[in-house]
């Protein structure tokens, strides 16, 4: 192959300009400091950043986004840098995007844009690609321009443009046809996942999700409780799309199911939480939130109140959670033990998932805090529920009285498995130890 050849098979890096407006009404995030993670998003994308520029302005500019006077100064950046596109740091309405487009002649790209992106590389599994096709059709069709013209063609031929409609109108309705028909495939998948899930609550396993800002250290945790490395974990932010999930042992015979969730970020675009609210729903249906934070982040305490607001999206503000301040080994000399205990102060522990410090607390402390979500039964079972018998005797701690027409079952068991017990059975056991049930 000729030397020529070679270099056109050669993917070229995209040189990316980054661009964003400081308001001041940003929750503790400056201009500066969000311009510093669109660049690890824009370097996880696959793109050079050769330049920034930010602007502070009482309001984002309505046509430019940021000042006429700013935008023409990129093209100066432009002739300087060389850049081929521009990635604005929050997200852009179809003209500001288009006025930029006609001044500087290069892509411009916005941060819902850019994450989009990210996740379109990551998907690994169908249900993964389906929702994120889903969010990137969703985003694209109010800046639809002339950009999907191929797309037409999916209609089937003669007679199904309708008359006088324009190439532009067409394209529209056929996303909006891709859009209605991808909601239906994931909604499908949707329930495959629930009907999975309701058989996982028949068999009691306790349930953890873990969610965190991205790049908090999520997959390397959960790869250390289940010691292996079958959880994809990169330094490297949505290194993990598709959810994952492992039994994990926390002690005394006891076994949860520990479920992997995408990470959450600063501005995620609303496309994404509404398209992964089906794999997001894992959160809803988990027993306990397993949060970790970044310990050694400067912005943990945004990063926090990220993840509050998403979760509180997705109504599991109020879950019981417990805190692991990971990457402790960074920030403490004694973490770089996975020897060293750690001591649990306010449903919070510190962990570092690298080297194993703090562990067996994080284990003791979700032990405990599953153990105190479960109720006192005392009820009097009859035989023939014999396979919930079974249930109880392998999810619960329970005292069981063999009697003539029923087995009483005291003790304390998980919420899901108290409300079996008393629709099977419709009243308390009696207290005391007689041989006959009350009537």
């Amino acid at each position: 192959m000729a030397p020529a050849q070679l270099i056109n098979l050669i993917p070229l890096v995209e040189k990316a300009f980054l661009i964003a407006v400081d308001t001041g009404r940003d929750g503790g995030w400056s201009a500066e400091e969000s311009l510093r993670e669109l660049a690890a998003l824009a370097d996880t994308a696959g793109a050079e950043v050769v330049g920034a520029e930010w602007q502070n302005r009482r309001h984002i500019d309505p046509n430019w986004y940021v000042g006429k006077g700013k935008a023409q100064e990129l093209q100066q950046a432009r002739a300087e840098t060389g850049f081929t596109m521009v990635v604005a740091d929050d997200e852009l309405s179809p003209n500001q995007q288009k006025a930029l487009e006609s001044l500087l002649n290069v892509k411009i790209l916005d941060r819902s844009g850019l994450i989009l992106d990210i996740f379109a590389q990551h998907a690994r599994t169908h249900e993964g690609r389906l929702q994120v096709e889903l969010a990137q059709l969703e985003y694209q069709l109010p800046r639809l321009t002339r950009l999907w013209t191929h797309l037409s063609r999916t209609g089937g031929g003669i007679g199904t443009r309708g008359p006088g409609e324009t190439q532009l109108e067409t394209d529209r309705r056929v996303i909006r046809e891709r859009i209605k028909k991808l909601r239906e495939r994931v909604d499908a998948v949707r329930r495959q996942r629930e009907t999975a899930a309701r058989s996982r609550d028949r068999r009691l396993v306790p349930t953890v999700a873990i969610v965190g800002y991205t790049n908090a250290g999520k997959s390397t945790l959960l790869n250390t409780l289940v010691g292996s490395e079958e959880a994809r974990a990169e330094d490297r932010l949505f290194a993990t799309l598709d959810p994952t999930s492992r039994a994990v042992k926390l002690g005394d015979g006891q076994s949860v199911v520990v479920t992997d969730t995408v990470g959450f970020i600063h501005k995620l675009p609303h496309q994404l939480v509404d398209a992964f609210r089906g794999t997001l729903e894992e959160v809803n249906r988990a027993d306990v939130l397993l949060e970790v934070v970044d310990a050694s982040d400067p912005h943990a305490t945004e990063h926090r109140q990220t993840v509050q607001q998403v979760l509180g999206e997705l109504g599991a503000g109020d879950k019981p959670r417990l805190v692991a301040y990971n990457k402790a080994d960074l920030i403490r000399p004694a973490a770089g033990n996975g020897e060293t205990p750690a001591p649990v102060i306010a449903d919070a522990v510190s962990v570092s998932a690298l080297t194993g410090y703090g562990l067996e607390s994080l284990r003791a402390a979700l032990s405990g805090l599953l153990s105190d979500l479960w109720v006192d039964v005392d009820v009097a079972l009859p035989y023939t529920a014999g396979e919930l018998l079974s249930r109880v005797r392998e999810r619960g701690t329970v005292e069981l009285s063999y009697r003539n027409r029923d087995v009483r079952v005291r003790g304390r068991v998980a919420p899901t498995l108290a409300a079996e017990l008393e629709a099977a059975t419709g009243k308390t056991a009696p207290a005391g130890n007689g041989s006959e049930p009350a009537a």
